[in-house]
């Protein structure tokens, strides 16, 4: 594509009419630069593409999307936000492949994993190719990639899309987080349904508010925009036990799908019955009464459910087969994860990383534990400093063997973080063990028959971030090591 053509999508810029050369590719990462390359200037936290231009240049780059004027040899288009125009340009590039595909997103803060994953199995049962892109990875037609975000920026979207559309997908589902929304990663992202889990306690760090929080989630549902779309219909999947929704009702003007279980719902969950092994439920709705089976447990798990079914049947698929899929479902990663080796006691290991998810989890294993429930958690550094004392307190009001220790302690002090954790927990018994493997084998050695471990926080993750350090390190891993070794 010829760069006049590809910039006439901006608006506005500084006008440019001179050099008009070949646009090969679009990148915001100089060392990525090939020859005829247009390469975009992005203000991150930690580093100014702007001071990487030249570099860029001598890569191949063709012309530079920047704020401000540069002396260089090539083009230089400035424009007032490279964010913005990065989402612009990255859809125009590449030929605006989202259109091409059934788009779901979900947002909340506990639940988007599970629910991404439960909605990519239905419609994958349903014979069409999928993609998904989320925390643990990106996944298109089967295959699994790396990521580095929940939700990549507006470029990588994009490149992600176009190799989707390219490999024969058809409908992708992906988790949309808060910063993505409040950064605006996913312009030029055409969402067919918006899918809403829950509003709790998390990211207060970048946030500040629960307010401010609330309304960045409210981005996705206003973004489906205002037009009555019919072939195929745009739909928000709500949660109507959570206030939050009240405020995403009004956000949007899709057609609105609620789900619940304590208050009225298109959808609504009645008589669950729970077990160490499953879930049932009847479910309510417009298509009558349904029994639910599932393998997953947990209250939680019946909402990720109805979350899930409520965007299969705005996706356009029977009820009847959406309820085989879910009962087919064994569970995903690191959420509420059985590690089995043979003893006689039950750990779980959990990405419960909030006081909301520690208390779900937490309310669970307390339906089915027959003794001690040992519960391990700790929180990560760097992040919002005023949910440690409200984890620790959970931790504490629901176990009877409370375990602090450490998470992702990044760039801070381990003991500090706990010193934050004990604030919540003055009066109460607990143990403070800071090295998270030494407070795995604790527990492992104090759990006898029919009592319950609870590792959470982590989930899925195979590392622990302390300093500047990446080490390896996966929960599961550890637990199954602790239990062989008993």
């Amino acid at each position: 594509m010829k760069l006049h053509t590809l910039i006439s999508y901006l608006q506005p810029y500084k006008t440019y009419s001179g050099d008009n050369p070949d646009i090969s590719s679009i990148e915001n990462d100089s060392r990525n630069i090939q020859k005829g390359s247009l390469f975009i200037c992005i203000k991150g936290y930690n580093v100014d593409g702007h001071d990487y231009a030249g570099l860029a240049v001598q890569n191949g780059a063709a012309a530079i999307i920047a704020e401000k004027d540069m002396n260089l040899t090539v083009p230089v288009i400035v424009v007032p936000d490279s964010k913005r125009a990065m989402a612009v340009l990255a859809d125009a590039f590449l030929g605006q492949p989202s259109r091409e595909l059934h788009l779901i997103g979900i947002t909340g803060t506990n639940g988007k994993t599970t629910i991404s994953h439960l909605i990519e199995k239905i419609i994958s049962d349903s014979g069409k190719k999928t993609g998904l892109i989320g925390t643990m990875y990106t996944k298109i037609d089967g295959k699994e990639y790396e990521v580095k975000n929940t939700t990549p920026d507006s470029l990588t979207l994009q490149k992600i899309f176009k190799q989707m559309v390219d490999e024969g997908v058809s409908s992708t589902v992906m988790e949309v987080s808060s910063h993505a929304l409040d950064e605006g990663r996913i312009h030029g992202c055409d969402f067919n349904i918006a899918v809403f889990s829950n509003l709790t306690q998390d990211h207060l760090d970048y946030h500040k508010t629960m307010e401010a929080y609330k309304n960045a989630k409210g981005l996705l549902f206003s973004q489906l925009g205002s037009c009555f779309s019919h072939n195929p219909p745009k739909f928000a999947v709500l949660n109507n036990d959570d206030e939050a929704t009240k405020s995403y009702i009004r956000a949007t003007a899709a057609h609105i799908l609620t789900y619940g279980i304590d208050h009225k719902a298109d959808l609504q969950a009645k008589n669950i019955q729970m077990t160490s092994t499953g879930t049932t439920f009847e479910l309510i709705s417009p298509f009558g009464v349904h029994t639910v089976s599932m393998q997953l447990i947990g209250k939680f798990s019946v909402y990720n459910v109805l979350a899930s079914i409520g965007a299969g049947i705005a996706t356009g698929i029977s009820i009847e087969e959406i309820i085989h899929s879910i009962k087919e479902v064994q569970g995903v990663s690191g959420r509420f994860e059985t590690v089995d080796a043979g003893q006689d006691f039950s750990v779980i290991v959990d990405y419960s990383h909030t006081p909301d998810s520690l208390k779900n989890a937490l309310s669970t294993v307390k339906q089915f534990a027959k003794k001690r429930v040992f519960v391990i958690v700790g929180c990560g550094g760097d992040r919002d400093r005023s949910k440690r004392p409200l984890m620790a307190e959970i931790a504490c009001r629901f176990s009877s063997d409370p375990i602090f220790t450490s998470d992702n302690p990044r760039s801070e002090d381990p003991n500090q973080i706990l010193k934050d954790m004990e604030e919540g927990v003055q009066g109460h018994p607990y143990k403070l063990i800071a090295d998270r493997k030494e407070a795995i084998y604790y527990a492992v050695k104090a759990a006898n028959e029919g009592d319950v471990i609870l590792i959470a926080g982590k989930g899925h993750e195979t590392y622990q971030l302390i300093g500047n350090q990446i080490i390896h390190f996966d929960d599961r891993e550890v637990a199954k090591e602790a239990i062989e070794g008993r």
